[in-house]
């Protein structure tokens, strides 16, 4: 029966959209967001994760957070931001699977969690047994673009605060012909 689990688990992978955090979610205003009263979702991100949830696809966002090493906010803050953000997309019927964070900045020294290292990506995959050639990271930097591409996910690169919503129809559309 073991040997039956394993087997199983290795065909029936599933599929994820990983998502940078600022200028895809929420509205990128500068370097960081550093308070809840500042974090302002985007207003296409309902439908467009709606639309990817239906279709399948677990969400997961991946974020560098390196205002926390600089002293700029707080674990307790960036908690806030973000169980605002997972009550809002409930709200509108949406789950987030998971958010990963890097908390370090590289002028105060060096980690493997930072994007573009695709460490982050690479244990949500393990976790969630997710097939990465079934798998895209959105992202409004090159480096969120390297770090899904550096573990096998396809990156879609956006403008910050770039509504999306074209690109999911686009993809969903193409999967529904398959």
């Amino acid at each position: 029966m073991r040997i039956y689990t394993y087997l199983a688990a290795q065909f029936m992978k599933n599929k994820a959209i990983f998502l940078d955090r600022d200028g895809v979610l929420n509205k990128e205003l500068g370097d960081y967001i550093t308070c809840y009263e500042d974090f302002f979702i985007l207003p296409h991100v309902f439908e467009g994760l709606k639309i990817l949830q239906q279709h399948g696809y677990l969400l997961i966002v991946i974020t560098n957070q390196g205002g926390i090493a600089k002293k700029l906010y707080t674990l307790d803050e960036l908690n806030k931001m973000h169980n605002y953000l997972r009550g809002e997309l409930l709200k509108n019927g949406v789950i987030l699977t998971d958010i990963y964070f890097c908390p370090h900045h590289p002028i105060l020294g060096n980690c493997l969690c930072r994007k573009p290292g695709s460490l982050l990506v690479e244990k949500a995959l393990s976790k969630y047994n997710i097939d990465p050639a079934q798998s895209f990271f959105i992202g409004d930097k090159i480096r969120d673009i390297e770090c899904g591409e550096a573990a096998g996910v396809k990156g879609v690169f956006i403008e910050p605060n770039e509504d999306w919503t074209s690109w999911v129809s686009l993809l969903c559309s193409t999967l529904q012909k398959k």
